[in-house]
């Protein structure tokens, strides 16, 4: 990260460690988002599969870069940081959503959030057993 030296977010994968239920990944993958000694967090989700999850942080300065790269909290996790390219503050973050969605989709995304879909399933039951719930 030491080439890095511009606001900017950063997407984090995580991985929790096989001999972790996945409520305990879950857990603890939530603990890390939540950590306010940590760059702002703009979005995090878990993972269907191997518990884990991916988050957005955005990094304004030096200290909140190197704050995020030597975090502790998920030692022992697959645990991958990369900065991104246009993304390089909150409001350019979901700029990029509105971009990406028109350009590749033509979809407008104020319009797709005001769309009321229906839920399916229960996420936190999701979230604690890394698997799809198929109840409706």
């Amino acid at each position: 990260m030491t080439q890095i030296t511009k606001p900017r977010c950063f997407l984090v994968y995580a991985l929790g460690p096989k001999d972790l239920s996945p409520a305990e990944v879950n857990r603890r993958f939530n603990e890390f988002v939540a950590n306010k000694n940590l760059p702002l967090v703009l979005f995090h989700d878990h993972f269907i599969g191997q518990a884990g999850g991916v988050a957005i942080f955005f990094a304004e300065n030096a200290f909140e870069r190197e704050a995020l790269v030597n975090c502790t909290m998920l030692d022992g996790w697959k645990f991958e940081i990369r900065p991104l390219i246009f993304a390089h503050s909150p409001a350019a973050f979901d700029e990029q959503i509105a971009y990406t969605l028109q350009a590749y989709r033509g979809r407008d995304w104020e319009q797709l959030q005001r769309e009321q879909r229906p839920s399916y399933g229960n996420p936190v039951q999701e979230s604690n057993t890394a698997s799809e719930d198929d109840s409706e």
